[in-house]
């Protein structure tokens, strides 16, 4: 076992994995195997078995504290919060003492909206124990998410102060995108490069140069490092361009107007969800914003819950390999069953509602993929299509480290493929589901706002409020990239931004197809 501890210690899970395997054929109830076990489930991307594992391991021994603390991380990985935050509080109650599961269940609550509770905990662990970059920097993502930004940039020069090569601090305050970075924190960053000794801190550096480069107008070098920045972040991803497509092209041959019209009943007819899909950095955030000043409308945040059901249906992780994926499966349930599948939307995401207001946003973008199925669980909600030139899209993304998915982002190939599959599939929807997408031009929105805003608010069957021509003033937490952007008036100040970067993003240009 010590040297099973050790393998998988060192990452060696073709070592770890056959040996716990015998390990358990000998004991079956050996719980620190188990344990052991649903790390190398959790490592590997099989978060279904480690949460298996981890409740066996929890029946055999409930005081296993260890065991239950992964167990909460497990759970929140596969956005089952309402469970996390329940095996959080056994944590606490069992071992009070122990702060670390003060901090699990602070990173349950800013996934549940939860903010000022976890800030409260996260500056109750600091006061304890000051001396800790990655809570600084915790602590300073949540500041920045409820608008507290002169405290979030103290937090994240905290962190900088503690840990001067720790990459994830100097993005995270790059990543404001309103603070500008100046000739020190350049000086200081490219020494912190020579510092570095993880992969992660040297590409989090290089996206916060391009920033701070960007921000001095020296826009080769700007680019220079956003490029060196994905380099280093698509050698870790697993992401797989054909997949989209071949998801892509099914939808379009599977998707029919007839098929749509044979499945006219089902579903669940709430008409709560807003659903704002698109593309990351394509003024998602500016939509959701707007329609979260209106008195009936929540803005919630970007929702795994489709994405969740999706995979569930493909059977992810059973070893099931339907080249359609999940649309056979879903095209093949009664009416009842795809009501049920709309009624689990609504439970997963009702702890994300904490107002009163019967409307509420999912904006989680990557959703256009599952257009197909969000219209036939819940086909009474509203779907809009938040819509930006392709090469200022484009490059957003590219310069953008998104801390978790977005896998298509780190290359200029894979971003060119997967904006070209997203414009051929929005296109079969409009052709198939005529009228039941409101597709939103950012550029429009910024040049005729009161125009657009009406248009949206018809479309969500909203009566006009004039709180929606100023989402500037609308204090609400605001968890994505574009935090800061939203909180100023709408303008035009970042439409044409991309052209100082033309001459080094030809490979995106030359493979696009006509996105307008």
């Amino acid at each position: 076992m010590v040297k099973l501890a050790l393998a998988l210690q060192q990452d060696r899970l073709d070592v770890a994995e056959p040996g716990l395997r015998a390990r358990l054929r000998e004991d079956p109830v050996d719980v620190a195997a188990i344990r052991m076990m649903a790390e190398v489930a959790a490592r590997l991307g099989r978060y279904g078995d480690a949460e298996k594992l981890l409740a066996r391991a929890l029946q055999l021994a409930p005081e296993f504290h260890a065991a239950r603390s992964n167990y909460v991380t497990v759970l929140h990985r596969q956005s089952k919060f309402a469970a996390a935050y329940e095996h959080a509080d056994i944590l606490i109650t069992a071992q009070p003492e122990d702060f670390g599961h003060l901090a699990l269940k602070a990173g349950v609550l800013v996934r549940t909206g939860g903010y000022d509770e976890a800030i409260s905990l996260y500056e109750r662990i600091l006061a304890r124990f000051p001396e800790q970059p990655r809570l600084w920097v915790s602590l300073g993502h949540v500041l920045k998410t409820v608008g507290r930004q002169p405290e979030s940039v103290a937090a994240y020069r905290k962190a900088i102060a503690l840990a001067p090569s720790f990459g994830d601090a100097y993005w995270s305050l790059a990543n404001l995108k309103t603070v500008t970075l100046g000739a020190d924190d350049r000086r200081a960053m490219i020494a912190a490069l020579e510092e570095a000794t993880s992969q992660a801190d040297r590409y989090h550096l290089h996206f916060a140069l391009g920033k701070a480069f960007e921000d001095a107008k020296e826009w080769e070098a700007a680019f220079t490092q956003y490029a060196e920045g994905n380099r280093l972040r698509r050698t870790e991803l697993p992401y797989n361009a054909d997949r989209t497509t071949e998801h892509v092209e099914h939808s379009c041959t599977l998707l029919t107007r007839a098929v749509f019209a044979e499945r006219a009943e089902g579903g669940h007819l709430a008409n709560d969800p807003i659903f704002i899909v698109g593309l990351p950095r394509s003024g998602s955030t500016l939509i959701e914003q707007i329609l979260a000043s209106h008195s009936e409308v929540e803005g919630t945040m970007e929702l795994p819950d489709i994405g969740t059901i999706a995979a569930d249906l493909s059977g992810r992780g059973s070893g099931k390999d339907d080249p359609a994926g999940y649309l056979p499966r879903l095209l093949a349930m009664s009416p009842e069953e795809r009501s049920s599948l709309g009624q689990r939307y609504l439970d997963g995401t009702r702890v994300q509602r904490k107002t009163s207001r019967p409307r509420f946003i999912d904006k989680m973008p990557n959703n256009f993929l599952h257009v197909g199925l969000i219209h036939l669980i819940l086909p009474n909600a509203l779907i809009i299509d938040a819509r930006r030139d392709p090469m200022a899209t484009g490059f957003s993304c590219f310069k953008q480290h998104f801390s978790r998915g977005q896998g298509f982002t780190y290359s200029l190939t894979d971003l060119s493929r997967y904006l070209n599959d997203y414009a051929q599939l929005m296109a079969h929807f409009d052709s198939v589901l005529t009228g039941r997408i409101l597709r939103v031009s950012h550029e429009s929105l910024v040049a005729e706002p009161e125009r657009i805003i009406r248009d949206m608010l018809t479309h969500c069957r909203l009566p006009f409020e004039a709180g929606c021509l100023a989402p500037h003033k609308t204090d609400r937490a605001v968890r994505t990239a574009s935090s800061e952007q939203v909180r100023q008036p709408i303008n035009s100040n970042a439409l044409d931004h991309w052209r100082h970067f033309e001459p080094w993003l030809e490979p995106l240009r030359s493979t696009l197809n006509q996105l307008s």
